[in-house]
C-alpha cells in the first residue's frame, strides 16, 4: 500500500528544497519526491501542512555502551557484559526517536555494538541502522585502551585489524593520537604511526570497508591521513597544511563539536575527572576555529556527536547540528552533512542518505523548518525508519 505525504517542506539531503512539496513510500522504499511525488495518487494521504521531511540523520560518532556519565571509562569498566547490551538497546532507541535512523558506533569493548547490529538486522529489537567498528585498535596504552584492542608495529597491527574484521566491523577505529578522557596520554601526542594504520587501511580496504581515526594533534591527523583514512574524528588541531593535505586525499571530517562542548559547560560540576576538564578547556577554542577553517576550504564534513562522553547524551543529536551552525555552516549544508555526506562515507548512498527515488524511506518529520530556525532540528513530529513509524 502505498502512503503519500502532502504538502510538505522537504529537503532531499543533497542541497535541494522544495515547499508545498510531497513523498511517497511503499513497501518501505521511496516510490517518490518532490515534483514527481506531487503530481502522484496514493492509497493512503496524510496531510503534512506546517510539517518539514528531512531524510533520517546519521550519527556518525556514538559510543552507545556508554550513557554520557560524567566518567564513563569508569562505568564501562564496572559494567557486564549483559549490562553493557542493554546500554545498546537503550541508547539505540533515544538515537531513534531523535531522528538519528543509523549510527556509525566507534568502540564498544565486547564488541556489543556489532551483535547489537545483528540484532536489530535481525528483527529481534527496534533499533537505528548501525554500522558498528567493534573494539578500536590502539597502540599500547594508547587512547581508550580500557575498552580497545591493543596492538603494536605494522603486523600486530594487521593481525588486530583483521580479527576485527573477522568479528564483523563495519569500519576500523584507529587512534592516531592520544585523547581528552584517557588519564596520562597528550591529545596533540601522535600514538599509532603512520606505517601502522596504512596496515589496519589496507586490511579494511581489501574487505570492502571503511575507517575512522580519532585524531586531535596535528602531527597524528598527518599520519592518519596520508596512512589513507577515511574520517578523521574530531581534528581538534587543523594547520593549513594539515587541511590541504585532507582535501588532496579527500579525507573526510567528523568534527563531534559536542564532545568538549559539554565537558567546558560542566567542568564545574566536580563529577569529570579533572585531567578530562583541564585538556577539554584547552582545546576548547582551537577546537572551534578548526571547525571554521575546515569548512571555508572546502573540506568535506559528516555530522558526528560522540555520544555517550560527559553529559553529551543519546538523543541531544540536534546539538552537534546547532554548534555547526553557529560556527558558520549553512543549515542545508548542515542537513546534508548529517544524511548524504554521511551516507556517501559510509558507502550506502546508493540505497541510503537522501530523499530520492528507489531509497530506504527513513525520513524525519519536524514541526518547523530549521532555515526559519535552527531550534526545529529538535521539534521532532515523527521518525519513519523503512517506511514504519517509530
Amino acid at each position: 500500500m502505498a502512503t503519500k505525504w502532502e504538502n510538505i517542506t522537504l529537503y532531499t539531503g543533497r542541497g535541494e528544497k522544495f515547499r508545498e512539496s510531497a513523498i511517497v513510500v511503499e513497501g518501505g522504499r521511496i516510490v517518490a519526491a518532490g515534483d514527481e511525488a506531487v503530481r502522484m495518487t496514493a492509497d493512503e494521504t496524510v496531510d503534512g501542512s506546517g510539517k518539514t521531511a528531512v531524510p533520517g540523520f546519521f550519527d556518525m560518532h556514538v559510543h552507545l555502551g556508554m550513557d554520557g556519565d560524567a566518567d564513563p571509562f569508569a562505568q564501562i569498566e564496572k559494567d557486564s557484559q549483559a549490562t553493557a547490551a542493554y546500554r545498546h538497546y537503550v541508547n539505540g532507541q533515544k538515537q531513534l526517536k531523535a531522528g538519528v535512523t543509523s549510527v556509525r558506533n566507534l568502540g564498544s569493548k565486547w564488541h556489543i555494538d556489532l551483535e547489537f547490529r545483528n540484532a536489530v538486522n535481525a528483527g529481534l529489537m527496534a533499533g537505528p541502522a548501525v554500522y558498528g567498528s567493534g573494539q578500536a585498535i590502539v597502540m599500547t596504552g594508547g587512547h581508550g585502551y580500557p575498552f580497545s584492542t591493543e596492538a603494536d608495529g605494522e603486523d600486530g597491527v594487521r593481525k588486530a585489524a583483521r580479527s576485527t574484521l573477522k568479528a564483523g566491523a563495519d569500519v576500523l577505529k584507529l587512534m592516531a593520537t592520544g585523547g581528552v578522557m584517557t588519564p596520562g596520554v597528550d591529545p596533540g601526542s601522535p600514538q599509532l604511526s603512520e606505517k601502522e594504520m596504512r596496515a589496519a587501511v589496507e586490511e579494511a580496504k581489501h574487505a570492502g570497508k571503511t575507517t575512522a581515526s580519532h585524531a586531535q594533534g596535528t602531527e597524528g591527523i598527518q599520519n592518519a591521513v596520508r596512512a589513507g583514512i577515511t574520517t578523521i574524528e574530531h581534528g581538534i588541531f587543523l594547520d593549513d597544511e594539515t587541511i590541504e593535505l585532507m582535501l588532496e586525499y579527500g579525507t573526510v571530517l567528523v568534527p563531534t563539536l559536542a564532545a568538549p562542548y559539554y565537558i567546558v559547560q560542566n567542568a564545574e560540576s566536580g563529577a569529570i575527572p579533572p585531567h578530562a576538564v583541564k585538556k577539554a578547556v584547552h582545546c576548547f577554542d582551537v577546537h572551534q576555529e578548526s571547525f571554521r577553517k575546515a569548512l571555508k576550504a572546502g573540506v568535506k564534513i559528516a555530522a558526528g556527536t560522540d555520544a555517550g562522553t560527559p553529559f553529551n547524551l543519546h538523543g541531544d543529536f540536534a546539538k552537534e547540528l546547532e554548534l555547526m551552525n553557529a560556527y558558520g555552516m549553512p543549515v542545508r549544508d548542515i542537513i546534508t552533512a548529517a544524511t548524504y555526506h554521511a551516507a556517501e562515507t559510509l558507502n550506502v548512498h546508493h540505497k541510503t542518505g537522501s530523499l530520492e527515488k528507489g531509497k530506504t524511506a527513513d525520513f524525519v518529520l519536524l514541526n518547523g523548518d530549521p532555515e526559519d530556525g535552527i531550534g526545529a532540528f529538535r521539534d521532532v513530529h515523527a521518525v519513519y525508519k523503512e517506511g514504519g513509524r517509530v
